[in-house]
């Protein structure tokens, strides 16, 4: 089944994990902002935990999915953000993943198993976001904390540039 005019934006973590909490945030900040009215028609927020039963579940059958979550590298340079889209961009490394992911099973693992069942959204845009604690409680620290304006202004571009050309394919 190809896919349909739906946008979806994915915020991964533990909101009881500190930064950890920093995906399920923004995907709550943006399901306001959609209860608002300022966001297209079919943009779906959702908050997941990162278990690619889940993930797969929520990208199936749309045509741009955007996933934000916090990553931990060694050097982590906390609100570093970076962006990956699977239309410009190689694939990711599933090593390099593994490491740095608080869930089990790495992201990468989930794309790649959503790939072979053919359960793959049109589109997808990765914002892994540097950060510094994970220990429990709630709150981000300064650092991801002030990226989360920025992070928005950037998905909601990706929805504007990315989610009308995925739809208009899936016409």
């Amino acid at each position: 089944m190809g896919a349909i005019s739906r946008t979806v934006v994915i915020g991964m973590g533990n909101e009881f994990r500190r930064d950890d909490g920093l995906g399920w945030i923004v995907a709550g900040l943006l399901n306001r902002r959609a209860d608002e009215g300022r966001l297209p028609a079919g943009v779906v927020a959702a908050q997941c935990d990162g278990d690619p039963a889940r993930l797969l579940a929520l990208w199936e059958n749309v045509g741009l999915a955007v996933v934000v979550d916090a990553c931990f590298p060694p050097a982590a340079e906390p609100g570093r953000t970076h962006r990956w889209d699977d239309a410009t961009d190689d694939r990711l490394s599933a090593a390099a993943s593994a490491r740095h992911s608080t869930h089990g099973l790495g992201f990468t693992e989930a794309v790649d198993l959503g790939r072979a069942l053919g359960r793959s959204p049109g589109r997808l845009i990765v914002y892994a976001v540097e950060a510094a604690d994970r220990s429990p409680g709630l709150g981000m620290t300064p650092a991801v904390a002030r990226v989360v304006p920025r992070l928005l202004r950037r998905i909601t571009a990706d929805i504007d540039r990315h989610g009308r050309s995925a739809d208009d394919a899936a016409s």
